[in-house]
């Protein structure tokens, strides 16, 4: 069956194709011209000739690139490249430019600048010189795009070279979680170079001076004290005559010279002390990882939830003049520069050619640039949009109702200001409307169907309102003729009007044909039938450049029809509640695989009934070899098997309110409503039971947190309406999926708290925002530090704002909570128990709330209960003893500051969080960006060389497919940390350790500045990146990462997460490979102590850790806690899998070897140590430790193993020694998860162990 489905995915290309696209000739030319090679580079000034590697694959930009980043060549920004005289274009590839090969010689020519050449350098040089402050940004936060990993190596390196203890000789595995893990540290200052640089008061250039090759006027004050006036000139930079009063833009004569093409040149004629400096400061830079300070290109930052407090020396703020002048700068006067026709820019992109390779990656790779311009442009706007700073095109209408128009992007609310959806829901149903089409639209993209285009859209949800912002689709706004339709295929006005066009029929039913989209009837107002190939609300419109648009495409799958169906506590907010496109692509495969097998069981039948009516006397002998052979025959037609017979297509207007005319269009329309409730039966009762059992059974990595568990459900299929259902099973299953159970609890606490605030927040003043969320969350998490919050409103400032909605100030703790209540009601089905409130995990619930709300927090310690409040708690809030009384004093100026009525500052009660704790908000942006499908196939297609042995092909492609994410997203991307984390797996398969390490450090450093520095996928890439040091021999800087790890998931999840076994585990063995045996029974202790809470005492998973735990008690030196522990293990074995299994039987062997030796073992221990080198075959590859599953995933075996491995060892004492110092690597007792049936412990044998 496998074999038959992969042949259908992958039919499109072979792996040999893919590696130089569909031309034969194409691969011996680039096997010939793809490699590096080495050219020099001629320069006007020190060093005079420089090396780079270059591949001819690259254009000449790409080169310019690589000259502009070398610290040799930092000053020239503004030249271009000759060969043989003659001048390369920036645009064309390495391998076009003739007779350019390996050791050819190019010349950096410099040119004269042009006002906007000569902006683009100054900030160049502001940045190279470290004069460039932080920029004034409204869309990324505080801190953001932060990445902790330098300051953990440094730790690392600290731990490595000295003979301190390890990083986890005092950990307390148990402790509270503590915020200082998520911050970044204070560092020491950088070297000044100079002290400042910005525009000279004397700009613009007046129109005689322009005419004399004037561009702009600097100021520069070096360290020495000492300012200059600098004219930049076409032909480059010079010191001028002017002073602060007096105007005179001439060259000032120079003791030494003071002129120079580069700022960077001239800055350092005139300050004795830069260059000194400057290396300094290069110094100090190159002591960090490029990828931290590397700037975002092709992604938006993360920003963290919790961030440095003001006060601290990390988010300092510091004078800049040049920063509100960086606009200027980087813009020009009139900000045309950064105004585009992103429409116009998205379609001509679209249209590129793609018949070639090169032709594919040029096109995907502006592609991918384009949408992350277009995505961070509508982002800013819809910000300004939100806080009322762009005027509406109709300011008559009614707020929800008006639209906008800002750097030609098209802005409107995602509420129902006009009624569109006013049978759906309203404003509900409007909102889930705007985000179902960024879904639909992001599929039609990644699709990449030829002649069908796409708006670019993004939805950004922003202090409680959601803004859709597209690019200006041509004719969109057209007063067509009277008569005409505004729309050319689909629903017109809601249902009432249908619209057809031939030219649609074609491109709509290639999308339709891909998204199991099946062509149906619709009818009118009238009664009058339109067969459409898509949803009657997805509509078409043929644009004025004549390009055909697809446009609302939130209906590209069938509504959920049992869910509307089945009757809540309350009626459901909308009726937009729609399958999701995995669970549509999933049951298609369900049922195709079913298809497959009825075929294969039809063509057996048929054979044997023809082998019968051959030779109805064949004995038994020759009718059995027969068999064989027809298996044989039967594995072959399997991989056969023709699909071509099979369909499945939903029909996406089911259920909507269509009304069939005809007997024959009735009987049409019950058989496709009877398709979409199959397909909704099969969620709920294959998809979800599916899930749920993998999780109890541990089969794939557990979720962390309300990301990774909406990530996991959304992969399988499960939209998040059925986390009260999941809970409810999980419920079921017992205390095994408790941590389960209490994540769904908490994450629709979290959201049900988000659509509270929401609501709130939409109506807020700006100055009272944070006030707002603060009442609200002291109302839900600091109910116990005081049981009646009030709202701290400046009433000053509120008399600026006589009709403000302040309705927020009447939520009470009470209120809330059934709120709270009735939202996880009605949005999931779910009761809440009776004192939910009470066991609630604060600081995770926290930090849930803050991601769903864009929320960044100063760090501080937070008091939740009584209990953690300081002894004597200070007037303003409970805050620890260090920060009061800055917290004091804070309240104290704020409360002068704010209100002249207070004569002193009022004494308050205790609150768990304060206005001024909420820093600042940032948007959540979901976007519409297609995903490469070039790198994706190359991957793919190495993979699946992988798996039929061809190592070398499979490893090429994969390399191919590295290069590939690389060129087209850029490195910071999250679909890169990701292919860096699969990739760093696969070479610590193959044992090539150097290599994995380093990619692992890779995938760590983008996942964190991509993703959060305590994202889910974070903690996996830590733990990842420990495992990999440890087999290279690193295991202090290991037990570093793992450290950390540990400490994001105290703050991430809480004490005791099911997968945490897998790390204490490994954190046990390798602490014996140092030998620290006692520390490592106290890791492999706790292990258990997690297991026995999880799976109950008597699980066989809790077995195989006491059978660990003796080996370590062993070691130890502790023989009476050894036998006694594996007295445990084989009690278990021996009630769960009887006497004669395997396990029982070598369990009851150590047992007895155990209790025999009980006295000499620590004699064995020394003659061991003595002998280990010489005796063992050392394999430092697992050292014993296993793989960290991803969320979801299950772990991938080591290469070569089996499940046979997953059997107990049956060694001596001897060989136990030898094996927990690090040797066998086949071994599998030291982690008590296996992954798959075969080899998972907790299945071992039987399933009776479940609870």
């Amino acid at each position: 069956m496998a074999q038959t489905n992969g042949e259908l995915e992958h039919s499109k290309e072979s792996p040999e194709q893919l590696t130089n696209g569909n031309h034969p000739e194409g691969a011996q030319e680039e096997e010939q011209t793809g490699g590096l090679f080495q050219i020099s580079v001629k320069l006007p000034h020190e060093p005079y000739k420089i090396q780079v590697m270059v591949s001819s694959q690259e254009q000449v930009q790409d080169v310019r690139q690589s000259i502009v980043e070398l610290p040799s060549t930092f000053q020239y920004t503004c030249f271009h490249l000759e060969f043989n005289g003659v001048r390369i274009n920036d645009f064309v590839e390495l391998s076009e430019v003739t007779d350019l090969k390996a050791d050819s010689e190019i010349v950096l020519v410099e040119d004269p600048y042009t006002e906007k050449e000569s902006r683009m350098h100054v900030v160049r040089m502001r940045e190279l010189v470290g004069a460039a402050g932080d920029r004034v940004d409204n869309l990324q936060g505080i801190s953001a795009g932060l990445s902790l990993h330098d300051s953990i190596s440094a730790d690392a390196a600290a731990g490595e070279a000295g003979d301190k203890d390890h990083s986890l000789s005092e950990y307390d595995i148990a402790g509270s979680p503590s915020l200082k893990t998520i911050l970044p540290r204070v560092e020491a200052p950088l070297p000044k170079t100079v002290k400042s640089i910005s525009l000279s008061p004397w700009n613009p250039v007046p129109y005689h001076l322009r005419q004399k090759g004037h561009l702009l006027y600097l100021q520069v004050t070096t360290t020495e004290g000492e300012q200059f006036q600098i004219t930049s000139h076409v032909s480059g930079f010079f010191v001028n005559k002017c002073s602060n009063a007096k105007f005179d833009p001439f060259p000032k004569p120079m003791p030494k010279k003071g002129s120079a093409h580069s700022l960077l040149t001239l800055i350092s004629y005139l300050s004795p002390s830069f260059n000194t400096a400057f290396e300094a400061l290069q110094e100090a830079n190159n002591k960090k990882d490029l990828l931290t300070t590397f700037p975002f290109q092709n992604a938006i930052p993360n920003s963290p939830w919790l961030v440095a407090p003001p006060s601290s020396n990390v988010n300092a703020h510091q004078p800049d003049i040049t920063r509100s002048q960086e606009n200027y700068l980087i813009s020009g006067v009139d900000n045309a520069e950064t105004l585009r026709d992103w429409n116009e820019e998205f379609q001509t992109t679209r249209e590129l050619p793609r018949d070639t390779v090169q032709d594919r990656v040029f096109r995907e790779r502006l592609t991918s640039k384009l949408f992350a311009d277009y995505n961070e442009a509508a982002a800013r706007g819809a910000v300004l949009v939100s806080k009322g700073e762009v005027a509406p095109l109709n300011p008559t209408e009614g707020r929800d109702a008006q639209i906008f128009v800002y750097n030609n992007i098209f802005y409107s609310f995602g509420a129902d200001g006009v009624g569109t959806f006013a049978s759906e829901g309203g404003d509900e149903a409007a909102r889930v409307a705007v985000g179902k089409d960024v879904v639909g639209i992001k599929a039609v993209n990644q699709l990449d169907i030829n002649g069908l285009f796409t708006p670019g859209t993004v939805v950004v949800d922003y202090l409680g309102k959601r803004i859709v912002g597209q690019s200006i689709v041509p004719g969109i706004f057209k007063q067509r003729e009277p008569g005409e339709h505004q729309i050319d295929y689909g629903g017109v006005e809601g249902k009432d009007v249908v619209a057809t066009h031939p030219d649609f029929v074609s491109v709509f039913e290639k999308l339709s044909k891909a998204l199991r989209i099946k062509k149906h009837a619709v009818w009118d107002k009238d009664g009058k039938r339109h067969d459409l190939e898509g949803s009657v609300e997805t509509k078409g419109l043929l644009g004025t450049d004549g390009r055909k648009y697809v446009l609302d495409l939130y209906r590209v799958t069938p509504l959920d029809v049992m869910w509307q169906e089945e009757e809540g506590s309350d009626v459901y907010p909308h009726r937009m509640s729609v399958l999701r496109l995995e669970l549509v692509e999933s049951y298609w495969r369900h049922k195709m695989s079913q298809y497959v097998k009825t075929e294969v069981e039809h063509r057996r039948n048929t054979k044997a009934q023809e082998a019968a009516s051959k030779e109805p006397s064949s004995d038994n002998a020759e009718s059995k070899e027969q068999g064989s052979e027809e298996k044989t025959e039967e594995a072959v037609d399997q991989e056969r098997v023709d699909i071509s017979g099979f369909s499945l297509a939903l029909n996406p207007d089911v259920c909507s309110g269509q009304i069939p005319q005809t007997d024959e269009e009735k009987e049409q329309s019950t058989q496709d409503e009877k398709e979409v409730r199959d397909t909704c039966d099969f969620l709920r009762s294959k998809v979800m039971p599916e899930l749920v059992q993998d999780l109890h059974d541990g089969d794939v990595g557990f979720p962390m947190d309300g990301q990774s568990l909406s990530q996991l459900l959304h992969k399988r299929g499960i939209n998040i309406r059925y986390l009260g259902k999941l809970a409810q099973m999980s419920k079921e299953k017992g205390a095994r999926l408790d941590a389960l159970t209490n994540l769904l609890v908490q994450e629709m606490i979290a959201r049900g708290f988000k659509h509270i605030a929401n609501q709130y927040l939409r109506n807020v003043a700006a100055p009272f925002t944070a006030s707002c969320i603060a009442h609200l969350l002291n109302c839900l998490l600091g109910a116990d530090v005081n049981s009646n919050p009030q709202a701290d409103i400046d009433a000053s400032l509120r008399e600026i704002y006589p009709e403000a909605d302040f309705s927020f100030e009447k939520v009470t703790p009470a209120s809330l909570r059934a709120d709270i209540e009735k939202q996880v009601a009605i949005r999931y089905r779910f009761t809440l128990e009776p004192e939910w409130s009470s066991s609630l995990r604060h600081l995770q619930l926290l930090r849930d709330i803050s991601i769903k709300l864009g929320l960044q927090l100063g760090a501080r310690d937070y008091a939740f209960v009584k209990s953690q409040l300081p002894i004597k708690a200070p007037a303003t809030n409970g805050v620890n003893s260090a920060s009061q009384e800055e917290g004091r004093k804070k309240k104290k100026k704020s409360g002068d500051s704010k209100s002249p009525v207070r004569a002193a500052p009022e004494e308050k009660p205790a609150v768990a969080i304060i206005p001024e704790d909420i820093l600042n908000i940032v948007p959540l942006v979901k976007d519409a960006s297609p995903r490469s499908s070039l790198a994706e196939e190359a991957l793919e297609a190495g993979r699946i060389s992988l798996m039929q042995n061809q190592k070398q092909l499979g490893q090429e492609l994969i390399l191919e497919s590295l290069s590939l994410h690389e060129q087209i997203y850029g490195i910071l991307h999250p679909e890169v940390a990701k292919l860096y984390h699969q990739l760093s797996m696969l070479y610590y398969q193959t044992d090539e350790k150097e290599a994995a390490v380093e990619l692992a450090r890779k995938a760590v450093i983008v996942t964190e500045r991509t993703l959060g520095v305590d994202s889910a996928d974070t903690i996996l890439s830590y733990l990842n990146l420990s495992l990999f040091e440890h087999a290279s021999g690193n295991t202090k800087t290991a037990l570093v990462y793992i450290k950390h790890a540990m400490d994001l998931w105290k703050i991430i999840y809480g004490p005791n997460h099911p997968d945490s076994i897998t790390t204490m585990n490994n954190a046990a063995v390798m602490l014996q490979h140092l030998k620290q045996y006692s520390d490592s029974r106290r890791w492999f202790e706790s292990s258990l102590a997690v297991c026995e809470s999880l799976f109950g005492r008597q699980s066989i998973n809790t077995a195989t850790i006491l059978f660990q735990l003796a080996q370590a008690l062993a070691l130890d030196q502790d023989s009476k806690g050894a036998v006694g522990k594996m007295r445990d293990a084989y009690n278990i074995f021996l009630n769960q899998l009887g006497p004669d299994d395997r396990n029982t039987k070598e369990a009851e062997t150590w047992l007895e070897q155990l209790t025999q030796n009980a006295v000499s073992i620590a004699k064995h221990a020394k003659d061991i140590q003595a002998r280990r080198l010489r005796r063992i075959n050392m394999s430092t590859r697992t050292l014993g430790t296993k793989v960290q599953p991803q969320v979801g995933q299950s772990a991938p075996s080591a290469s070569g193993a089996t499940a046979a491995n997953a059997s107990l060892d049956s060694r001596s004492i001897d060989e136990l020694l030898k094996f927990i110092e690090g040797g066998d690597t086949s071994s599998s007792r030291s982690k008590q998860k296996k992954r798959a049936a075969a080899s998972n412990p907790k299945l071992r044998g039987s399933k009776k162990s479940s609870t």
